[in-house]
């Protein structure tokens, strides 16, 4: 029973998102995460302002569901089925994270530096998260869809615009970590 609290292999993992693919593709519907943000704001009534929300909302029911098991399985994951939230990391990536502040590195799953409810209270993490969540919230309307929409329903129903989309999310990460978080957090 010990298998259960580790982190499963490809292997099993791979088939299970595979089979949630084919049961979408014969439902004929799209898996994605950023679509729930529209039909969340056409609920609560951005349809009567901007055109872009004038979608009929009760047709994404289904994907609704999709998010609240999603949170609900992070859940159980995260707190029933987890001996350790320690993740492990290259530990060059730990001494490197550690230089620019984060001691948490290598010991917890999200870094308490950005995930704490104490960052709320400093200017500088609020403004980083403000500025992100405008440039993922621009990024995925200009690319069409988010990360898991493309990179697993659009790869799986071999769409070339989303392995254009996927290559550029890689290309961005990197360009990321690489380049823009070490100036970020070295501040």
């Amino acid at each position: 029973m010990s298998w259960i609290f580790e982190p499963w292999p490809w292997y099993v993992a791979g088939p299970l998102i595979a089979l949630v693919m084919f049961s979408l593709l014969m439902a004929d519907k799209n898996f994605g995460m950023s679509s729930n943000l529209r039909t969340l704001c056409t609920i609560c009534g951005a349809g009567h302002k901007v055109d872009f929300f004038k979608i009929d909302w009760k047709a994404q029911q289904w994907n609704l569901l999709v998010v609240l098991g999603t949170i609900i399985g992070g859940f159980i994951g995260s707190e029933l089925l987890s001996n350790d939230t320690a993740v492990l990391i290259n530990p060059q990536t730990v001494v490197e994270l550690k230089a620019m502040g984060f001691q948490s590195a290598g010991s917890s799953y999200l870094p308490t530096e950005i995930f704490a409810t104490s960052v709320l209270r400093d200017l500088k993490s609020l403004v980083i998260m403000a500025l992100g969540g405008l440039l993922i919230g621009f990024g995925t309307r200009y690319a069409g869809g988010c990360t898991s929409g493309h990179a697993i329903s659009g790869l799986s129903n071999l769409q070339w615009p989303s392995l254009i989309a996927v290559i550029g999310f890689f290309i961005g990460g990197l360009f990321m970590v690489n380049v823009i978080f070490p100036l970020i957090f070295s501040l």
